[in-house]
């Protein structure tokens, strides 16, 4: 594929300003390090193969993100339809995506709840917002957040009460 040079600066920008916020998605959707490197590569191949026309920056994340949370969902059902055997929790253990008992607990929810905080919480993104990236209704985003939180304050309970003596 021929690179022009004026593409290859967009690209070169586009990676600059948005690789970070394109692994922290996937490495929350996936909690893998390595599989969200493989996942922010390809992301952006996709970008320099389609080279959408974006009617703003805010449109132009919302791609990225859109197509990013798409992958890692074609990567789960994959994983999901060919299982494999995985190394004792002694030899690999996860990588956390930032530390203390919060991070952790967010990243051990199931994706879908993941995927909902993380764009909500993390990257800033409404309810209205995340259901049109997601695909889904604003009241299943909703839920998803609601019962997320549910499950985070269950999951933390214990955690922070000396703080409150």
């Amino acid at each position: 594929m021929q690179i022009t040079n004026d593409v290859g600066i967009y690209i070169a920008s586009v990676v600059e300003k948005y690789s970070d916020m394109v692994y922290r998605a996937a490495y929350h959707a996936l909690c893998d390090r390595h599989y969200a490197e493989d996942i922010t590569q390809e992301v952006f191949l996709k970008l320099m193969r389609s080279l959408p026309d974006f009617e703003s920056d805010e449109h132009e994340k919302a791609w990225l993100l859109r197509v990013t949370i798409n992958m890692c969902k074609t990567y789960n059902r994959k994983t999901y339809s060919h299982p494999t055997a995985e190394l004792s929790e002694t030899i690999v253990s996860k990588e956390r995506f930032g530390t203390g008992p919060v991070m952790e607990a967010v990243m051990e929810l199931p994706e879908k709840y993941r995927t909902a905080v993380y764009l909500h919480y993390f990257e800033g993104y409404k309810v209205a917002e995340i259901a049109e990236m997601t695909g889904t209704n604003q009241n299943t985003v909703s839920s998803l957040l609601m019962r997320a939180r549910q499950r985070l304050k269950t999951m933390l309970e214990g955690e922070f009460d000396d703080e409150n003596k």
